[in-house]
C-alpha cells in the first residue's frame, strides 16, 4: 500500500483566459460512458524522502501549473446535459486538478519488472477521479487526477487517471510529455520550440454526415446518463505481464505473411504482432482446458487514429478523441489451427484496409460504429489499448527517461483487451502488456515465443 503525505489541488498558471469551453464532437461523445484512463510511469531515480518533499515535489507543482496554462480542458469539466442541452469540456478560473503526493515501500524492481505480477499491487500508485456532481440540469465529471509516489532510495512513480471523454491516448500523452518538458527544462519556452502545445479548434473537423448529432442522440436514447468512475477490484485474480517483440521478429513475421499471402492487404508491424497476440490467446485458452466451441466467433476489436485521414486532416497535435472503430472477426476453432497466424494478419489487414484506406474515406459507415460496438457485449472480444505509434518513454522530467510504463487500462474484470507501446529497450520493437488470469498468463507466455512458421 501507498502512505498518502499531501492532497491537493493544483490550479493553472495566471493568463488571459476566464472561461475556456470546448463543444464535444461524436468522437468525444461516444466516450461518455467509457471506464476511466489509468496509466503510470516509473523513473528509477534514488532520492530521499526529504529531497522529494523538498525539491522535487514544488518543481513538480509549478511545472503542472505552467503546462495547465496550456492545456486548460484537463483542469475543468465535462459537463452532461440531462434534459436538454449539448455536452461540453468547460474550464473557469478556479478549476483545478487533482493532485495526490504519496510513498510506497513495495518493491520498485519487482513493479518495473516484465514478470508477471498481481495487478492489485499498482493500484495504490493510481489516482481516483473525483466524483460527479448532479444539479437538476447536468451532471459534471472532473476529468483528471495525478498521483507522484515515492519509492525511497529507488524512484518515483507518476500515476494519471482521466476521463476518456477529454482526449484519447494521443492527448494524454502529449499532456504527460509537455508536463515532463516544463519540468526539466524550468519553463513552458520548449513547448512553444518543439510543437508541443495543443491544436483546439473543433471548426476544422467537417461533419457533414451530422454524426455528432447521431452520436448524441444514441447515446441519449441507449446508454445509461450517468456513469460513475471504474473502481479497480483490488481482490482482481489477474496478473500484468510485459512482453516484448523485436524490430526482426516483426520482420520475420511481416516476411512469413508476405510470402505465403503475397496480395494481402495491409501487413503492418500492428498487423503481425496484433495476428501473433489473438492467436496466441486463443491457443493459451486451448492449452488450461478452456472449453470453447471452434464455430462461436471471436471479435478483435481496435482503435485506429483518424486525424491524418480525416478531409480536411487534421494536426498530429488535435486535442480530443479521434478514434476509428475496427474489428476482425475469426471463428475460434480456425484461430487455433497451423494456418490461425495468416488467417488473423488477412483478417486484420483487410479491417485496416476497408476503414482507414476506405476509399469513401475513413468515416464512411461510421453512424454505426457506437451501435456495432454495443452489439458485441457479451461476446468474446480481443481488444488493444494504445498503439505502437505512441511513445512515453521520451518523457524525461529531469530523471532519466522513464525505466517502465504500465497501462492499466486492461485491469478490469470484464476487459479483455491488451496494451500495445514502443519499446524501451529495443529500436523498432514494442511492448505488449497483458493483464489475465495467472494460468492463462504462463501459458501464453509459452506460445508467445513460438513465431509462426517456426521461423
Amino acid at each position: 500500500m501507498a502512505t498518502i503525505l499531501e492532497q491537493c489541488h493544483i490550479q493553472p498558471s495566471p493568463s488571459n483566459v476566464n472561461e475556456f469551453t470546448l463543444p464535444l464532437v461524436c468522437f468525444d461523445i461516444v466516450c461518455l460512458d467509457f471506464n476511466p484512463v489509468y496509466g503510470l510511469l516509473f523513473f528509477e531515480f534514488p532520492c530521499s524522502k526529504d529531497h522529494f518533499l523538498e525539491t522535487i515535489v514544488p518543481k513538480l507543482k509549478q511545472s503542472l501549473r505552467e503546462t495547465l496554462k496550456h492545456f486548460l480542458p484537463f483542469s475543468g469539466n465535462i459537463i452532461r446535459p440531462i434534459n436538454s442541452g449539448w455536452p461540453i469540456s468547460r474550464y473557469v478560473l478556479g478549476d483545478s486538478v487533482s493532485l495526490t503526493i504519496a510513498q510506497c515501500d513495495k518493491d520498485f524492481n519487482h513493479l518495473t519488472g516484465y514478470h508477471p505480477r498481481a495487478a492489485g499491487e499498482f493500484y495504490s500508485c493510481l489516482p481516483e477521479l473525483p466524483p460527479a456532481t448532479h444539479s437538476s440540469d447536468f451532471i459534471i465529471f472532473p476529468v483528471t487526477a495525478l498521483q507522484v509516489t515515492l519509492f525511497p532510495g529507488h524512484g518515483i512513480g507518476i500515476g494519471f487517471t482521466n476521463h476518456h471523454t477529454i482526449g484519447d491516448a494521443n492527448t494524454i500523452f502529449g499532456f504527460v510529455r509537455a508536463w515532463a518538458t516544463v519540468t526539466r527544462f524550468g519553463g513552458d519556452s520548449r513547448l512553444f520550440e518543439d510543437q508541443l502545445l495543443p491544436f483546439y479548434d473543433r471548426t476544422s473537423i467537417a461533419d457533414p454526415e451530422g454524426l455528432d448529432s447521431i452520436y448524441w442522440e444514441l447515446m441519449k436514447k441507449c446508454r445509461p446518463v450517468d456513469s460513475p468512475p471504474l473502481k479497480f477490484n483490488l481482490d482482481s485474480n489477474k496478473v500484468r505481464a510485459t512482453f516484448v517483440m523485436t524490430k526482426d521478429d516483426v520482420k520475420k513475421l511481416k516476411n512469413y505473411v508476405l510470402g505465403k499471402l503475397p496480395k494481402t492487404n495491409h501487413v503492418s508491424s500492428f498487423t503481425v504482432i496484433c495476428a501473433h497476440l489473438w492467436v496466441c490467446l486463443a491457443k493459451s485458452l486451448a492449452a488450461i482446458g478452456e472449453d470453447v466451441a471452434d464455430d462461436e466467433v471471436e471479435y478483435f476489436c481496435f482503435p485506429a487514429d483518424c486525424r491524418g485521414h480525416l478531409n480536411p486532416p487534421l494536426p498530429a497535435n488535435y486535442f480530443g478523441n479521434c478514434l476509428a472503430f475496427l474489428k476482425a472477426e475469426i471463428a475460434h476453432g480456425k484461430l487455433k489451427t497451423n494456418e490461425g497466424f495468416l488467417i488473423a494478419a488477412e483478417s486484420i489487414g483487410d479491417a485496416i484496409q476497408n476503414t482507414v484506406y476506405n476509399k469513401k474515406g475513413i468515416l464512411d459507415g461510421a453512424e454505426n460504429w457506437p451501435s456495432d460496438y454495443w452489439k458485441l457485449e457479451g461476446k468474446r472480444i480481443v481488444g488493444v489499448s494504445g498503439s505502437p505509434r505512441f511513445d512515453l518513454y521520451d518523457a524525461d522530467f529531469g530523471w532519466g527517461t522513464p525505466k517502465k510504463l504500465e497501462d492499466n487500462n486492461t485491469d478490469g474484470d470484464t476487459d479483455t483487451s491488451m496494451s500495445f507501446c514502443k519499446s524501451r529497450d529495443f529500436q523498432g520493437g514494442f511492448e505488449i502488456g497483458l493483464s489475465r488470469p495467472k494460468v492463462l498468463v504462463e501459458a501464453f507466455a509459452r506460445m508467445f515465443t513460438i513465431l509462426p512458421g517456426n521461423l
